[in-house]
């Protein structure tokens, strides 16, 4: 019985041990992770921001946000292991020693007569014909009586005293750590009992695996569907016109999940005609567009509605149920745009190249929605290759303040950057009639703009010129730098109800061709993660070339400098193409901010394989040189080949003017003027 009981006692103790292993290490973790997340993201703080409540860190949104399930899971857990706590704390668990002595009430060494005396007074007491009690039936029966015959008994009784127990010398006595109910299963109870613990410990649990895998197999690592990714590969073009591109978005598996409900004819309808500007309908047709325009799947006309309704910031006018459908929308957006553009840029070509233009098609897609300006903002208009729609992603902008500040020579968003802030607060207030506080918000929003420079070399290992076929290596530092100083940051987007990261893509193209050779995407929001690639990437990359461990480490005290003053490395490897002078541009594109992307125009020399080669000697030391153009060609105004392409030719792509040359296997560019281009990436 003791035995029983303490196998009984030793159940919760397992189970704690067995959900504090994983348990604790977990919340750890998750708690490092939620501090370092907290402390360095700083969102924008303009009225037009604080009005959209994102932001606000009331109870109920700090409630919501930390109700996600794996924090709820969290929190039940914890709850189980505090009440197990408890409850093992205030079980009796200690095992009671078998003492026949104190059982009888006797001291020790007590005579024969004694111990006789002592029975029948319990006895008296305790025996079932004059206590009718059951425990005292037991009490009788498995104490009392077993007390007095070991210590009656002569052979119990010597036992007892040399080896503290009347059965004589005792072994090691093992338990097992299952509760009570399991080791006295018996009867038809048993079978009960069985059945129970089969189906909660093992059925139970695989049905809930299988229904896990089921689900999750239906995505890939970046949680969008396969199904999703199989419609944007086939649909994606190379010659895809960005006004194309949202046709191609809203395939998405996902949007076709969302439910289309009778309630939302009337509303749609509405929503149709306050956007339907945006739809490009052929308004000498109208009838016959919008016809076949609601002819197409309900599930496709709702969600392109919907993102028309975030781009033209008519969200107000979407009923309750809508409200729900139109966040839902908003946020897939981000991740299934990055997996668009993942698409446009997937080796397709034998030469393992993407396409350049609906790359570009779905970044500006994505600043759009993040910003809310319509597509048709981005047409060319004076002299700025993005028209009008950088301005709109100001505060308190609209149409009308860009043609009244344009009447003051300010055509442009990159001349209203370059005015003083002393400059643009008169303009404004002058002008536009914005308030000091309107006025102050625009500069704030301008400070956390992001401004970007690439430096890109290129080498190849023990060349002494890149040759057609070598393995080329590129090393591009990417350095962002705001007005205020900042480098981690949340844009500004109070017409996006949910926090979005920046992102950033740099792309290595030839847009002649329209190929993209190199793709990477770029974050600067994990500055520790980035300090520990760029130092493992220049420790092996100085290993290669011979370095001593005292340029290794000075190499990496630098590089690590680099990343903590807002610069990110990427590497990236491509073959060389066939003999030739190729014109590559490298694009970074933010997938965030409008006219904050950048351009950097080279020139790559590809030498003829030479039958003997070149590798050994002394030109593996000399390795690749660097030479400018003694005479840099004219620039044109324009945006040259990326151009924001809402614009009515879809198929022309234009040359770009070189600014940078590469000779003899390197190149080192430095950010050409172009029109209004900058932005991050993140490594894939």
């Amino acid at each position: 019985m003791a035995a029983s009981e303490e196998n009984s006692a030793l159940f919760p103790i397992f189970i704690l041990s067995l959900m504090a292993i994983p348990l604790v290490p977990y919340t750890i973790l998750k708690l490092c992770h939620a501090a370092t997340k907290t402390a360095t993201i700083i969102n924008c703080q303009c009225s037009a921001c604080f009005r959209s409540g994102k932001y606000r860190k009331s109870v109920v949104k700090r409630i919501s946000n930390f109700s996600t399930y794996s924090n709820l899971t969290l929190v039940l857990l914890w709850i189980i292991m505090a009440v197990l706590v408890h409850y093992i704390k205030n079980i009796s668990h200690e095992v009671k020693v078998f003492e026949p002595f104190s059982i009888l009430g006797l001291n020790h060494g007590a005579s024969d007569s004694e111990i006789k005396k002592a029975f029948r007074r319990l006895s008296i007491q305790y025996h079932p014909d004059k206590n009718p009690d059951p425990e005292a039936h037991n009490y009788f029966v498995e104490y009392i009586s077993k007390a007095y015959q070991a210590l009656v008994d002569p052979v119990s009784r010597e036992n007892f005293e040399k080896y503290g127990h009347p059965d004589g010398r005792q072994g090691i006595q093992m338990g097992i750590a299952l509760p009570q109910f399991l080791l006295n299963i018996d009867g038809a109870s048993g079978g009960v009992y069985l059945l129970g613990i089969v189906g909660v410990c093992i059925i139970l649990p695989l049905t809930m695996a299988v229904i896990y895998l089921s689900r999750s197999s239906k995505y890939t690592g970046n949680y969008v569907m396969h199904q999703t990714m199989s419609a944007y590969f086939y649909f994606m073009k190379p010659s895809l016109p960005p006004t194309k591109i949202v046709d191609v978005f809203i395939k998405a598996a996902e949007y076709m999940e969302i439910p289309v409900r009778r309630t939302d004819g009337e509303p749609l309808q509405k929503l149709f005609m306050l956007v339907r500007s945006e739809l490009n309908l052929d308004l000498k047709n109208i009838r016959q567009e919008q016809a076949k325009f609601w002819k197409q799947h309900p599930a496709l006309v709702k969600t392109e509605l919907l993102v028309q309704a975030q781009l033209t910031r008519e969200s107000a006018s979407l009923s309750p149920a809508l409200q729900r459908d139109f966040r839902r929308v908003l946020e897939l957006a981000p991740r299934l745009l990055e997996e668009l553009v993942k698409m446009a840029v997937f080796p397709r070509s034998p030469q393992a190249h993407g396409w350049l233009r609906p790359a570009i098609g779905v970044v500006e897609l994505s600043q759009s929605v993040i910003q809310a300006v319509p597509l048709s903002a981005r047409k060319p208009a004076g002299g700025s290759s993005d028209g009008i729609a950088p301005f709109l992603q100001l505060p308190h902008f609209s149409e009308a303040v860009v043609k009244k500040i344009a009447r003051k020579k300010v055509r442009t968003f990159p001349e209203l950057q370059d005015l003083t802030s002393q400059e643009r607060t008169d303009l404004l207030t002058q002008t536009a009639a914005f308030s000091a506080t309107e006025s102050q918000d625009v500069e704030m929003v301008l400070e956390m703009m992001p401004l970007i420079t690439t430096d890109i070399a290129f080498e190849t290992e023990g060349e002494e010129g890149i040759q057609e076929g070598d393995i080329v290596t590129m090393h591009a530092w990417v350095t962002l730098k705001r007005r205020n100083g900042l480098v981690i940051a949340l844009p500004h987007a109070p017409y996006y109800p949910f926090h979005k990261e920046e992102n950033y893509w740099l792309l290595l193209a030839d847009s002649a061709s329209n190929d993209v050779w190199i793709s990477q995407k770029v974050s600067f929001m994990d500055e520790a993660a980035a300090i520990s690639a760029a130092s493992k990437a220049i420790q092996e990359s100085k290993e290669g070339t011979g370095a001593s461990m005292k340029e290794i480490k000075a190499a990496v005290r630098e590089a690590v400098e680099k990343v903590k003053n807002g610069s990110r490395l990427v590497i990236s490897k491509f073959q060389a193409p066939a003999e030739g002078n190729y014109n590559l541009t490298s694009f970074c594109l933010c997938d965030s901010w409008i006219g904050c992307d950048k351009k950097t125009n080279l020139k790559l020399k590809v030498l003829k394989r030479s039958r003997a080669g070149t590798r050994g000697g002394a030109m593996v030391d000399e390795g690749p040189s660097m030479e400018d153009d003694e005479e840099e060609e004219e620039e044109d105004d324009g945006y040259d080949d990326y151009e924001s392409e809402y614009s009515e030719d879809d198929d022309d792509v234009r040359h770009d003017e070189i600014k940078e040359t590469l000779a003899n296997g390197s190149a080192h560019g430095e950010g050409s003027d172009s029109s209004s281009d900058g932005s991050g990436t993140d490594e894939e």
